[in-house]
């Protein structure tokens, strides 16, 4: 069996935008990523489509907006895949999984969300429909309120670490200055980050503004096919691994500060390719709050665990370091549109490996990986992909 690759795609801004919908917004994507793989909208086999939704709005059948735009797509199958913030590596695992069960020749999977319409205090109770909902559902200040619960474990445990927090979003939004689809382009520094002011305040001890990620709208949407189709096409990145595992939905079930189902799914996705962390080139990683990127250090095996700020403040994953982690500014400075940003994490990484990253570009990108986590850590999704032609 020839693996998946990618061989097309487009990516939206990010942030508070004007498109009304979802509809409008699948709409600024699904046909550019059709045109930009140099196929005609009828070669498409099949429709992947993430929507977390949950809430944010009415319209919670989206797997056929797209044909509204794209006749073409009139009866072809197209279903909508949501895993809360991995929905869209779940959409990009089902286009995969399509293909290699040879149902089709060409696969679109698209991810989008439109979240600013929906009033800020809403918009924390929806997120909270991403956690255990029995014990979890009253914690304050709704999904920032687990993550803050999150990170004061890890600081009984391990020490205060709000120089590293500081430091890992001051890192992220300096990326984003670079990154055209950036929410957030804005080189906010270690200081204002560190600090708490009246334009940085606790959002949920010890989690400040700037350790949290953004409500956002955008989309993104990428073309997948099989291998030896890929090798006549005009650009191609390959998967080298793919791995989905999924953790106990609870806290109160595992050791929270360990991600040990990001653990594993880094473990199966390293081996599947027959590679070691240091032979990756870049990561795109889940900061979906900053103790989030400070953890996955630990999970993906880059320090041993509770030594996570070594990899940050020793310069380790800045643009520069060893390991460059979020080079595109991350969920932190890009935005966290939540159906889009699995789908968007993918297209910006291949972006890379083509070597079509303009102001992100990286001196060196042969074969990066790709951490997208619904929940915290409960759907852990591992991409490791290489640049095919």
């Amino acid at each position: 069996m020839t693996e998946a690759c990618i061989v097309g795609w487009a990516h939206g801004k990010f942030g508070k935008l004007d498109e009304p919908d979802v509809e409008s917004l699948i709409g600024t994507v699904a046909g550019a990523a059709i045109a930009d793989a140099g196929i005609a909208p009828s070669e498409i086999d099949g429709v992947f489509v993430s929507l977390f939704n949950n809430g944010f709005a009415n319209q919670d059948f989206p797997s056929s907006l797209a044909m509204q735009l794209l006749p073409e797509l009139r009866f072809k199958p197209a279903t909508r895949y949501e895993n809360a913030c991995a929905s869209g590596s779940a959409a990009v695992h089902g286009a995969r999984d399509f293909l290699a069960a040879g149902r089709g020749k060409f696969a679109l999977v698209i991810g989008a969300e439109k979240m600013t319409s929906t009033p800020n205090a809403r918009v924390g109770d929806i997120l909270l429909n991403a956690a255990y909902r029995a014990e979890e559902g009253e914690i304050p200040a709704g999904f920032a309120g687990v993550f803050g619960q999150i990170a004061d474990r890890y600081f009984q445990r391990y020490g205060d670490q709000s120089d590293a927090l500081a430091a890992i979003a001051a890192k992220n939004h300096k990326n984003g200055v670079a990154n055209p689809y950036a929410q957030m382009r804005r080189d906010l520094g270690f200081d204002f980050c560190r600090n708490v002011s009246d334009k940085n305040p606790y959002v949920a001890a010890p989690l400040k503004r700037t350790d949290c990620s953004l409500v956002s709208d955008g989309a993104a949407a990428m073309i997948l096919t099989d291998e030896d189709t890929a090798r006549a096409m005009n650009k191609a990145i390959r998967f080298r691994a793919a791995v989905h595992v999924n953790d106990y939905l609870p806290i109160s079930r595992r050791d929270i500060i360990a991600f040990e189902g990001a653990q594993e799914a880094w473990k199966r996705a390293l081996s599947a390719a027959n590679l070691k962390l240091g032979d990756l080139s870049f990561v795109e990683s889940h900061d979906c709050f900053t103790v989030a990127e400070l953890i996955e250090y630990e999970a993906m095996g880059l320090t041993e665990p509770g030594q996570g700020k070594r990899a940050i403040l020793e310069g380790w994953t800045q643009k520069d370091g060893k390991l460059p982690v979020n080079p595109s500014g991350g969920l932190k400075a890009k935005g966290h549109p939540i159906g889009a940003t699995g789908v968007s994490m993918h297209v910006i990484t291949a972006m890379q490996l083509a070597g079509e990253a303009g102001e992100m570009q990286l001196p060196r990108a042969d074969v990066a990986g790709i951490f997208n986590m619904g929940g915290a850590a409960v759907a852990n999704y591992v991409s490791i992909l290489e640049r095919l032609r």
